[in-house]
């Protein structure tokens, strides 16, 4: 299948125009298209390979990095293929390249970080938990577990993520418990140390009970929020957790 490109009639169309059809069609039309003597793959690597040797890190550098990703290079390969060519390369040029790869693959890391956490609980991270995004600092998902007799919501840290100081209300009853399933997280009541949460965990949280709880700064951190049923229940959300008291947590 051919590769189509339009950047040199883009970039080049009315300056140089022959420059522009002999990048288009013939460099990726025909070059880049021969996949049955190489791979996109490793076209994408000699490519990656021979613009570092030339310390080209530019934009250029950046398109065929992004190629090479798309074409199947994985992040632990890239870091691979740069550390080898630093050696008959140049080490300076190689620093460059790193930090440019670095960026394009950067997101990769978040979702294998992510995906693994998915794999070690049986249930759903679910979506981005934005209608209650006002109260936690960082990234928050929410996937309802059920809805019947008693509320029961998944809910998922990232790393860095906690909701702010909170109150449970209740005229009578109330309060809530978590189960926690996956990852490191923490626990804290106002005017006492915070509780380090592991899988299997359980915490119950009495009613008027200013607390927080969220994941620890370097783990994806899930727990069941169970709401306990009772009369006229509410929440109040206060403060942020401040970053300098969080920040002690290991």
């Amino acid at each position: 299948m051919a590769v189509k490109q339009t950047a040199g009639r883009d970039s080049l169309g009315e300056f140089a125009p022959k420059f522009a059809q002999l990048n288009d069609d013939v460099l990726f039309g025909e070059v880049w298209s021969r996949e049955d003597k190489l791979s996109l793959r490793d076209r994408s690597l000699v490519t990656v390979t021979a613009l570092m040797a030339q310390g080209l890190v530019d934009t250029s550098f950046q398109f065929h990095l992004m190629s090479a990703k798309q074409n199947g290079i994985t992040r632990t390969e890239i870091a691979e293929i740069l550390t080898h060519a630093a050696f008959y390369a140049g080490w300076p040029k190689a620093w460059a390249a790193f930090r440019m790869a670095k960026d394009v693959w950067n997101e990769d890391a978040a979702e294998d970080a992510k995906a693994q956490h998915q794999a070690s609980m049986l249930f759903p991270i679910g979506q981005p938990n934005d209608a209650f995004a006002q109260f936690f600092v960082g990234q928050s998902y929410l996937a309802p577990v059920s809805g019947e007799q008693v509320g029961i919501f998944n809910v998922t840290f990232e790393p860095g993520c906690r909701n702010n100081w909170h109150v449970h209300h209740a005229k009578s009853g109330g309060g809530q418990i978590l189960i926690c399933v996956a990852g490191r997280g923490y626990y804290q009541e106002w005017g006492k140390p915070a509780q380090e949460l592991h899988p299997g965990d359980v915490v119950n949280i009495p009613v008027d009970v200013k607390h927080w709880h969220g994941a620890s700064p370097d783990s994806w951190f899930s727990h069941l929020a169970v709401e306990v049923p009772g009369e006229e229940t509410s929440n109040e959300w206060l403060e942020p957790v401040d970053d300098a008291v969080y920040g002690q947590l290991k």
